[in-house]
């Protein structure tokens, strides 16, 4: 059963879906969610949606003119709007992977909570969030979750392929091969 924070969350990340369709603004889910639509665990943190750069600010206008509150935070790669308690980051150029066009066309449509959308290829998910591992951000506990949830359906060779410059991804990707998560070791570029 999923929880009443987990239930918010799903709930604006429909709420924020709907507004977008109907504006014609081009996104796909990530994070947690997008984890979630592929079977890891139910996320209690926010609504991640991926968008192009050009679209971002007016994808926050439109959830500020359907009741959300805007917030600009200093970092330059989202715009957040909060829908009550819960958080709404509008990606565009998350690290490793700025959105396009493109990316969002590869993300397939799958059913989050009853309504259909595009959600971030997995290989994409994990790619943005190896590369944002630095010495100051390094928790891989809750990625471990996910990659042990989902792992037959990863490309684990295309995710160490396109992180092969981080040592934090490489890191991972040794725990993930070390642990048995994947069955075989990876092939390493270089």
């Amino acid at each position: 059963m999923a929880s009443d924070e987990a239930l918010a969350i799903l709930d604006t990340c429909k709420r924020v879906a709907a507004v977008l369709e109907e504006e014609r603004i081009p996104f796909a889910i990530g994070g947690g969610i997008a984890c979630w639509c592929y079977g890891a665990p139910e996320t209690d943190h926010d609504v991640d949606v991926m968008l192009r750069e050009e679209d971002a600010r007016h994808a926050q206008d439109v959830l500020v003119a359907h009741g959300m509150r805007a917030h600009d935070p200093p970092e330059d790669w989202l715009l957040k709007a909060y829908d009550g308690d819960v958080l709404v980051d509008l990606i565009f150029r998350p690290e490793g992977l700025p959105i396009t066009t493109a990316v969002i066309d590869r993300a397939p449509v799958r059913s989050v909570a009853g309504m259909r959308m595009r959600v971030l290829r997995l290989e994409d998910v994990f790619t943005t969030k190896l590369l944002s591992y630095n010495e100051h951000h390094l928790d891989y506990l809750g990625l471990l979750a996910v990659a042990r949830a989902v792992r037959e359906q990863l490309d684990w060779d295309e995710v160490a392929a396109v992180t092969e410059a981080s040592a934090f991804a490489a890191a991972f990707l040794t725990l993930v091969e070390r642990l048995g998560i994947v069955s075989r070791p990876l092939r390493r570029v270089g």
